[in-house]
């Protein structure tokens, strides 16, 4: 009966991302650079791009290219399909290994209860039909918790290795996967602390073995990049540009004055420094008064002429932008960040979908609004029943398991607090989080005698 169930789960989560893959499947925008990179490191045995002449870049981490590169390596060069069906693969690991970690937190129910919630969600499925880092990206997040806690549970050093290995290659994925990094390596190191009837090496050696595991390789790819560009950049760069490559910060420091939701994201920020951007696509908030939209909409006038940045209108923008956080200085530095993040925890996940931006407007597209609406009651229910599970094991005094529990929760509270900081909001940029909430549907749904806390289940 339990394999039927797992064979079952699985089944189901396969058929769904096969869904997603023959609907929608992704190969433009991000992923062709990260092809690019991949086909090069193939063809010419460096880490450059095609411009039109090969040249060496550290826009990009190396971790999803290396990844691209053995797909096209094993099925053939550019032969994205495959990759797209290996990340299916990844995807459904993924599941596994949450159905396992909150099978050990809360008991079998829960354990059942986190797979089938984790292999029919629509919205990291969604992400193995585009050739994106965010697939790998979450089973590094759940490989990182799963390993915790059997380190934790065993004190073996192999699970350390694990460990080191998934906080690494997330970094190497993503760089602001580093946060995992950071809730991680602490916990270690709390609990080696609790146990002071052991030697030090045993306490503190294995938190220290897996910031190695992290720090030598970043250390590695800045010394690259030292080498070639003779720039300190251990990661890849916040606006993902290579040194002496301009970056429009004054547009930016505008757009963060009035910009909340993903349509912003699509309809200007995507589209600016490269495409026209329509003036009729910015909402009134965008402007304080009549005299600074037409200051606005001549700067932009200035730079649909050539669909390109230049140093006057960047510091056209910058004076606008400065003008207007002057006016309304807590709207910027408060209420704008926390707005565009509640948008990116709680708009309908449509990022992937054919469905309207516009999904609000019900009489234009009822069919599109329907989805999205569904979509929105769906995240909302996955997100309640995680909040539910936090309540019920905070309840049981994390069933002995307060170590994993502090880690999964600096890990999301960090990743909130970096997300407060960034310009544009994208619904993926949370999705980072859903293995943690995924554990805590489970636990939500656990039984209650699995969650009775009867002393520590280890030693933190």
């Amino acid at each position: 009966m339990k394999a039927a169930w797992i064979a079952g789960a699985l089944v189901a989560g396969l058929g769904l991302r096969a869904a997603f893959l023959a609907q929608h499947p992704q190969f433009s925008g991000d992923a062709l650079v990260y092809g690019e990179l991949a086909h090069n490191m193939l063809a010419h045995h460096m880490y450059v791009q095609t411009d039109p002449a090969l040249h060496a870049t550290l826009i990009r981490m190396p971790g999803y290219p290396l990844f691209l590169a053995l797909c096209f390596k094993l099925f053939g060069d550019a032969n994205y399909l495959a990759v797209l069906w290996v990340q299916a693969g990844v995807d459904l690991a993924t599941c596994g290994l949450i159905w396992t970690l909150a099978r050990r937190v809360a008991g079998e129910r829960a354990g059942w209860w986190a797979l089938w919630l984790s292999a029919l969600c629509p919205f990291t499925a969604n992400y193995a039909a585009v050739a994106l880092a965010e697939t790998c990206s979450l089973f590094c997040v759940a490989l990182a918790f799963f390993a915790l806690e059997r380190w934790i549970a065993r004190r073996r050093m192999r699970w350390v290795v694990v460990i080191g290995f998934a906080l690494v290659w997330a970094l190497f994925l993503r760089p602001d996967e580093g946060l995992l990094a950071a809730a991680v390596v602490p916990v270690m190191a709390w609990v080696g602390w609790r146990r002071s009837g052991e030697p030090m090496r045993k306490r503190f050696g294995p938190a220290v073995v897996a910031a190695l595991f992290v720090v030598l390789p970043v250390m590695l790819w800045g010394v690259r990049n030292w080498r070639v560009f003779h720039v300190v950049q251990p990661l890849a760069p916040r606006y993902a540009n290579d040194p002496g490559e301009e970056v429009p910060y004054g547009f930016m420091r505008w757009y963060r004055t009035w910009a909340i939701g993903y349509p912003a994201t699509v309809n200007v920020y995507w589209m600016y420094d490269g495409s026209t951007v329509d003036v009729h696509d910015l909402p009134a908030r965008a402007f304080d008064d009549a005299r600074q939209r037409e200051e606005t909409m001549a700067a932009f006038a200035e730079y649909n002429r050539e669909q390109s940045s230049t140093p006057a209108v960047d510091a056209e923008f910058a004076r606008l932008a400065e003008e207007r956080v002057r006016a309304h200085p807590v709207e910027y530095y408060v209420l704008l960040p926390v707005a565009r993040e509640l948008d990116m925890w709680f708009r309908p996940r449509t990022a992937l979908t054919r469905i309207p931006l516009d999904w609000w407007r019900v009489r234009e597209h009822p069919w599109g609004s329907a989805e999205a609406m569904g979509l929105a009651l769906l995240n909302a229910a996955y997100l309640l029943l995680a909040a539910v599970g936090v309540v019920r094991w905070r309840r049981a005094r994390w069933n002995g398991q307060a170590a994993l529990a502090w880690a999964m929760g600096a890990f999301v509270v960090l990743r909130c607090v970096l997300l407060l900081t960034i310009d544009n909001a994208e619904m993926r940029y949370t999705l980072e989080c859903f293995p943690v909430v995924l554990v805590l549907c489970g636990v939500a749904a656990a039984e209650a005698k699995a969650l009775e806390t009867d002393g520590p289940k280890s030693a933190a």
